[in-house]
């Protein structure tokens, strides 16, 4: 009967549609071995709401539920979205229920099945999404986002087999892909109604009235997958949204399939795959350089694509959206250069999708991007080919082009004095030989805000590399000197000294307003504190030998003092200064007398740290390391009292073990390139001394903690250039070209510490310069470490002063000075 026919999209009351008049009035209850007819009902309703397969705004009830209530609650809130190539999450379980404060019970009902926590964690793969310092800065902001309650959400690439899994072998180190996601990881939500166009490659359009489309080449899907990332006993729960690439069904080539022509039949669907398979693949060749770029700009447009969809979405029933109201309700931080290309792509997407003109479109794209600068280091300074940059993205180009002229003008037309240094300001350098885009200049142009990660490292952008633009945008420019969250870093990783730290405060609210840490100044010549803070790092010491004995065989002694450098193998890092100096120590131990040997401090030094596949020298230095200490800890006149380990596959996993157990930590880059570091303050937050240069937060970490609990060595940042005119050829090069390591040829690694002058070479990281200096600190750490009660309370000052370095006032600075954004708690 018509009466009764019932239309599957029609509405109904209040213009709520028939299927979700229905579905109202059908409880959403879990039945899932449902046969009755409204038991199943129930069952699908149940899905419809709770599944993680669709996202809930896509489901017209919860339409009609944001349509009420984040219409009025979202026109007062201002969002920000935080765009990064890394995110190193580590472990989600351990840190989950314990932003969740439910360790206890979980603990308790796993015994019901026989069963440890502890086990259980250890189950978890890393999530193999970032390398070093920038991807884990990114994990640690989200902790802080999601803790103090802010509107906001992260967005990156699902990187299949991460970077790589590092193993060490007689020939140094080997890379391995991860296997993170050889199962499935059961963290992450798949959004399969959430999926945006990226093209590649193609040409523009011009229309009859002037308008560009960039059309043709191929077009690849970007889908999404959404990790719940909870702040610390909030109700708020925030987002890390990460990219996956997909061809569709309609790029496969069936005839061709079927012709016996597989690989052509699919080539879409593998240079789909090529694009997140791999965190920074090799870029040598062009296609490497085309796959790096290609990972960039999926990044940039997927996130950009799905924040005007969100935006519109929450401002449905308006009619013509109001685009000069975006940078008010959209804030977008780019981590370093590498998502650059949200600047064109964001242009392109107002002016060709959008329809707004030039003016209007730069007016919102330069009030809503802000840029953070992680380094001064010219090979980490971004720059494009120009070819490679118009063969695969040509409308960006000319948008670039575009941004270049009208900037050059507006120097040439109001700054006559700077004509003179156009030349390095400029956006595109047109060097016939290599024409490059340079992408720190791009942001420095259309971002509203620049910052520098630490003070002396945003001195250093304001007073060298990016003085020009300062003079004309002098309020651009600002410092957020980075900081780590507490949970992951002391609150979980080290329970005993938490413990310990919450019963001297007489509160656990440190967790949350670290400066609290300042209490313990008042404690730290008293006895019973000291013998406390001593039991609980000797528990943290003696977990960490089972572990090197689990993963590298080597017996390590709790007695001996822990000396620990675990970052990215780097020259400016100067790993290479740290086994310099370790041979140093085994030379003089093999010239003593076995009663000298005895008034010794035995020390067990130990490195981690991943070097990139093709850094040639970064390996050398690995495989150095490795060669001493099979020399080293096989000595029975030395192997009491030096050993050497390295420790494979560094992650946040293994810095979890390896950081609480630390006594002496060395960040020993050559001053003025380290942009901030975390490490060091991961390792000071947990008690550990610091043996390190005037460099990145070290400096800010000394003047915290106190000078006289820092041990500082070698040149100033204002020192470098004057010194890089010297070399050294020292005592501990001719020990190692003698042979007693082994017969692999050192001699590329030792003469990057001679020969001619220029980066990387003429001991360009002053190696040479710095080492005596540095030898003769870590003699003041053997003397300060042979009194126990010196060295705890300068131990219980490192914790004291380490207030500073939360990762929530970094994300507080953040979300006033640039972002504009405002707490926004769940109610």
């Amino acid at each position: 009967m018509a009466g009764d026919k019932v239309e599957s999209n029609g509405s109904g009351k209040d213009g709520i549609s028939d299927i979700a008049s229905a579905a109202a009035k059908v409880a959403a209850v879990a039945h899932p071995l449902a046969e009755k007819p409204e038991e199943i009902a129930s069952n699908i309703s149940y899905h419809a709401q709770f599944s993680p397969h669709f996202s809930p705004l896509k489901f017209e009830l919860e339409q009609a539920y944001y349509a009420t209530a984040e219409s009025v609650r979202d026109r007062l809130i201002k969002q920000t979205y935080y765009l990064s190539m890394e995110f190193l999450q580590g472990r989600a379980l351990t840190n989950a229920i314990g932003n969740l404060n439910i360790q206890d019970a979980y603990a308790d009902a796993l015994r019901k099945f026989g069963l440890e926590l502890e086990e259980i964690t250890e189950q978890e793969k890393d999530a193999a999404l970032g390398n070093g310092g920038l991807g884990r800065l990114a994990s640690c902001f989200l902790d802080s986002m999601a803790t103090l309650n802010l509107p906001s959400w992260g967005y990156g690439l699902r990187y299949r087999y991460g970077l790589f899994k590092q193993k060490i072998t007689r020939e140094g180190q080997e890379e391995f892909a991860e296997d993170w996601l050889e199962k499935f990881s059961p963290w992450e939500v798949v959004r399969h109604d959430i999926l945006y166009p990226i093209r590649f490659f193609g040409h523009v359009e011009v229309n009859p009235n002037g308008s560009r489309k960039w059309v043709g080449g191929e077009v690849v899907q970007a889908l999404a997958y959404d990790v719940p990332i909870p702040g610390y006993q909030t109700k708020n729960t925030i987002s890390l949204r990460l990219w996956e690439a997909k061809a569709c069904a309609d790029d496969f080539n069936l005839f061709l399939f079927n012709d016996g022509q597989h690989e052509a039949a699919s080539v879409l669907h593998s240079r789909a795959q090529q694009i997140c398979a791999v965190l920074y693949p090799g870029d040598a060749t062009e296609d490497g350089k085309l796959l790096r770029l290609k990972q960039q700009f999926f990044l940039c447009s997927a996130s950009l694509q799905d924040i005007i969809a969100r935006f519109k979405e929450r401002r449905q029933g308006k009619g013509q959206w109001n685009w000069a109201e975006f940078p008010t309700k959209v804030a977008v931080q780019l981590n370093d250069t590498h998502p650059t290309l949200a600047i064109p792509e964001l242009m392109r997407l107002l002016v060709d999708d959008e329809g707004l003109g030039w003016d209007e479109a730069w007016d919102v794209t330069s009030r809503t991007i802000a840029y953070t600068n992680h380094t001064v280091l010219p090979e980490a300074l971004e720059k494009w080919s120009q070819p490679v940059m118009w063969k695969l993205l040509p409308r960006h180009m000319e948008i670039i082009t575009e941004i270049e002229k009208r900037f050059t003008a507006m120097i040439t037309s109001t700054r006559f004095d700077l004509e003179s240094e156009l030349s390095n300001m400029r956006i595109l350098d047109d060097n016939p030989q290599k024409p490059v885009v340079r992408m720190a200049n791009l942001c420095v142009v259309s971002s509203h805000a620049v910052n520098g990660v630490a003070q002396l490292h945003s001195d250093i952008l304001k007073q060298e590399l990016f003085a020009n633009y300062v003079s004309i945008w002098p309020t651009k420019f600002q410092n957020k000197t980075n900081g780590i969250t507490p949970r992951r870093w002391l609150r979980f990783c080290s329970p005993e000294l938490s413990k310990i730290i919450t019963k001297w405060l007489k509160t656990d609210k440190w967790v949350t307003d670290l400066d609290l840490l300042t209490g313990l100044r008042q404690f730290a010549d008293n006895e019973v504190l000291q013998a406390e803070w001593f039991s609980a790092k000797r528990a943290n010491k003696e977990r960490l030998a089972q572990y090197i004995l689990q993963v590298t065989g080597e017996s390590i002694d709790p007695d001996t003092l822990f000396d620990i450098q675990v970052k990215r193998i780097h020259e400016y890092k100067r790993q290479l200064l740290n086994i310099l100096g370790v041979i140093y120590r085994y030379k003089k131990l093999k010239e003593m007398s076995p009663e000298e040997r005895e008034k010794t401090t035995p020390r067990t030094v130990m490195l981690g740290g991943k070097a990139f596949a093709t850094y040639t020298n970064a390996k050398r230095i690995v495989k150095l390391v490795n060669d001493v200490g099979s020399v080293v800890n096989t000595d029975p006149e030395v192997n009491s009292y030096l050993k050497v380990v390295f420790v494979p596959n560094y992650n946040v996993s293994v810095a979890e073990m390896l950081i609480p157990g630390s006594e002496l930590s060395q960040h020993i880059s050559t001053a003025g390139m380290e942009a901030s570091g975390t490490s060091n303050m991961k390792f000071a937050l947990n008690g550990c001394l610091i043996i390190g240069t005037l460099d990145g937060a070290n400096v800010e970490i000394r003047e915290e903690i106190g000078e006289e609990n820092f041990f500082l060595f070698g040149a100033t940042a204002e020192e470098v250039p004057r010194l890089r005119k010297d070399r050294e050829n020292g005592l501990a090069k001719k020990f190692i070209r003698s042979g007693v390591f082994g017969s692999y040829d050192y001699n590329p690694l030792l003469e990057s510490l001679e020969g001619n002058t220029g980066y990387g070479r003429g001991d360009y990281f002053l190696v040479g310069h710095d080492f005596p200096s540095y030898i003769e600190a870590q003699e003041k750490v053997d003397e300060a470490y042979r009194d126990r009660k010196r060295w705890l309370k300068m131990s219980i000052l490192s914790t004291a002063g380490s207030g500073k370095f939360s990762s929530d006032r970094t994300i507080a600075q953040y979300a006033k000075e640039i972002w504009n954004i405002e707490e926004c708690r769940v109610p």
